[in-house]
């Protein structure tokens, strides 16, 4: 109990619920390519994966310290083409992803300190047209610059031979399973994500975590008690810009092509704002929670339906409702739904559930 209280930085679940789903969650990842065979069931786990640091990053900057921020799928951009750039520029080895990871994180660095020194002194709401604005102009940039970015078409690359599908390291399955490169990048993305994840929990639980949250709740008064507001705002965009990069550096080397729709489209921000809430703010386990119900009902909802409209066959009304070209519909109702009886998220209503309890 003493080293999970250590691993998790001293911030339990403190709900029986809770635990039993994060455990659930973390099982299921850890052995997603032996419970849940298939390459779309694969891909899933995986995009479950990078979406939890992907998110919990963006909650560190809205949940934490109360900044709204459109530019995080910038940062998440930055880390794809990085490496997409590199690897088509270069050998496609380990060092060409090396050197390719450093030269996003460097360019992501950058861009968040002149961000943060530059608009964080001004109000919410000016500070997220200004992200608004520098996100806009990536985008636009990104597709502008064709012989560079791929255009709108991305850019396809080669990984190290280690990480690519036709990779075996062993001849025979185990299990069913191949040992391959497809198995080894799951398990690079999913070791590098619980690495990150871990990484942030112990973030926000520490003295600079403190002062954070001390800022949501009265910049005035943390800035009375000697707290450089400025700094540690800035602080906090920094690390949840360079972990974004990350995320979209383990996003890009799974897909093994980056582009526009895959990590620079606003619609994406959109679902990273909707995970955060549905979770739970300013809780790094809502992060799992809300990213895990939502991508799964991303790509499994419209099935679900199917089957459900195939059984309500007959009745009135019923099959039109339930038809799959409406699952756009049920997943805004499904979030409406979240949203209203969660208002905490459900990370929040289930540790309000056990303090009750306890």
């Amino acid at each position: 109990m003493r080293a999970i209280d250590t691993l998790l930085s001293g911030d339990l679940p403190r709900s029986r619920l809770l635990a039993l789903a994060l455990g659930a969650i973390l099982f299921a990842l850890a052995l997603a390519p032996f419970l849940f065979p298939g390459t779309r069931s694969l891909d899933v786990a995986a995009k479950v994966c990078i979406f939890i640091v992907l998110v919990a990053s963006y909650d560190l900057l809205l949940g934490y310290t109360g900044i709204v921020s459109f530019a995080h799928t910038m940062f998440f951009g930055i880390g794809g083409y990085g490496i997409a750039i590199a690897m088509t520029r270069l050998d496609a080895g380990w060092s060409a992803l090396a050197i390719g990871t450093a030269g996003a994180l460097a360019v992501s660095l950058v861009l968040s300190l002149l961000v943060g020194l530059f608009s964080l002194r001004v109000k919410a709401i000016f500070f997220a047209m200004v992200t608004l604005a520098v996100a806009s102009f990536f985008a636009i940039l990104a597709s502008q610059l064709s012989d560079l970015t791929g255009g709108e078409d991305g850019l396809t690359f080669k990984v190290p031979e280690f990480l690519r599908p036709g990779f075996r390291l062993l001849d025979e399955p185990v299990l069913g399973v191949v040992f391959g490169g497809k198995l080894i990048t799951y398990y690079l993305v999913f070791t590098s994500a619980l690495a990150l994840f871990l990484g942030l929990l112990r973030a926000v639980n520490s003295p600079f975590g403190r002062v954070l949250l001390a800022i949501r709740e009265n910049e005035f008064r943390a800035e009375a008690l000697g707290y450089r507001t400025v700094v540690y705002r800035t602080l906090a965009n920094c690390l949840s810009a360079l972990v974004a990069t990350l995320a979209g550096v383990l996003y890009a080397l799974w897909l093994r092509y980056t582009g526009p729709n895959t990590t620079l489209d606003f619609a994406i921000m959109i679902d990273i704002l909707l995970m955060v809430v549905i979770g739970g703010m300013g809780t790094m386990y809502g992060s799992i929670l809300g990213t895990t119900l939502f991508i799964v009902a991303q790509n499994y909802l419209q099935d679900l339906m199917k089957m459900a409209s195939g059984a309500t066959r007959g009745i009135p009304l019923l099959p039109d409702l339930l038809h799959p070209d409406r699952w756009l519909l049920w997943l805004g109702v499904l979030f409406v739904v979240c949203v209203y009886y969660f208002p905490l998220g459900i990370v929040g209503r289930l540790r309000h559930g056990g303090a009750r309890k306890g």
